[in-house]
Order: structure tokens, then C-alpha cells, then sequence
């Protein structure tokens, strides 16, 4: 059996300012964009997609529901994702001038990656290791 990503979900509660961190910052490919979700993809991998979606507005949770999710989004505790680069310093100083939320500077971890992470608008975890 074969499997790839197609895609992977990150909570977005402001759809303008995530797109704006993927695509201006990280240099990511806007794809399908709508009023509930924007797709953005690695230069070059336009089949591997990341759905950047407000999960808040889903008719189907309650508000109880509702209110946990913003409070881990709020937290930043509530979606993650990894990326690599081949050059981790010269990626974190480029988005480290942006003005990006740096929450770990570059660092090798004692289980033999070195890697740096930042939030994005919504308080996601955007770990980025080199490989």
C-alpha cells in the first residue's frame, strides 16, 4: 500500500492573517480559497495542501465546544505542524525579520535534529527542523 498527504487542517481564526503568514512569510501557494477555508502548499508541491479553516464556525459542535477550542487556540495548544529546510539558519533569520512570534531560536536537540519553531496568527505551532 501507498499513502501520501493530501492535506492537513490548522485552525485559522482570522483566515486573512494566516494566509498572509503562509504566503508572505513562508512563501507558501495559495490554492483553493473560500469563504470557510484557504489551502496553502509548499512552492512546488501543489499536491500536498494545508487547510487553514476557522474550526469555531463548525455547525456542528456546541458552543461549550466551541468556547475549548478557542481557549487552546488561544493558548496556542490547539494545532501544530513541522516543516523542514535544508538550511535551517538562513530560514529562521529570514522569518525571524518579518517579525514573526519566535518561540525557539535554532537548536540541536539531544535526539538529533536541529530545529527552531514560531506561531503563526492563530497561535499554531510551526516547528521547522533540517534535514
Amino acid at each position: 500500500m501507498t499513502l501520501s498527504i493530501h492535506a492537513s487542517y490548522l485552525p485559522a481564526d482570522d483566515l486573512e492573517a494566516s494566509l498572509s503568514f503562509y504566503r508572505d512569510i513562508l512563501g507558501f501557494e495559495v490554492g483553493e480559497e473560500g469563504p470557510r477555508l484557504v489551502t496553502v502548499s509548499p512552492p512546488g508541491q501543489p499536491r500536498t495542501s494545508i487547510v487553514l479553516h476557522p474550526p469555531a464556525a463548525d455547525p456542528e459542535i456546541t458552543d461549550e465546544e466551541r468556547s475549548t477550542i478557542l481557549e487552546l487556540m488561544a493558548k496556542g495548544t490547539y494545532g501544530a505542524i513541522l516543516l523542514s529546510t535544508p538550511d535551517l539558519t538562513a530560514t529562521f533569520d529570514r522569518i525571524q525579520a518579518t517579525g514573526a512570534d519566535v518561540v525557539q531560536e535554532p537548536l540541536d536537540q539531544p535526539y538529533g535534529v536541529r530545529d527552531c519553531a514560531f506561531r503563526d496568527p492563530a497561535g499554531n505551532l510551526v516547528r521547522i527542523e533540517q534535514r
